[in-house]
């Protein structure tokens, strides 16, 4: 039962950090370049590989997608954790991709992020260790 709480608990906080991260894409100016003549370039840089958009709208999607991801990623677990438990806790496959996704995020955080986002990060893939090693071994 322990390992199910530390799922939960690790998935609400990457379910936390995208919405917290979906709200300052779309509702504040946190992500938007103190430099306003550098948000002047990003709206007239244009990207070859796509044609009729520029930097800036790269930008906001890319956080808009990213935001996304992490919302979805702590949501499905918690379903599943909360609906699917005895399937849950057997599925190697899916206790990898989770791993490895925190992984990935960490390595993210850490390199090119800030503070915050590392911290939370780490907590939920060290519940997400301890839980998978619970149950898997």
């Amino acid at each position: 039962m322990t390992a199910k709480y530390l799922i939960i608990f690790g998935s609400i906080i990457i379910l936390l950090l995208g919405t917290a991260h979906l709200y300052y894409t779309f509702f504040t100016s946190a992500f938007t370049p103190k430099n306003v003549n550098f948000v002047k370039d990003m709206k007239q840089a244009t990207i070859p590989l796509a044609k009729g958009t520029n930097l800036w709208k790269a930008w906001i999607g890319f956080n808009g997608s990213h935001s996304a991801g992490a919302i979805f990623f702590g949501a499905i677990n918690i379903y599943l954790v909360i609906n699917f438990f005895s399937i849950y806790e057997s599925a190697y496959f899916l206790h990898f991709l989770n791993l490895s996704l925190l992984f990935f995020f960490l390595f993210l955080a850490k390199k090119y992020w800030f503070s915050t986002p590392f911290n939370g990060i780490l907590v939920a893939s060290i519940c997400f260790i301890i839980a998978s090693t619970m149950l898997l071994f």
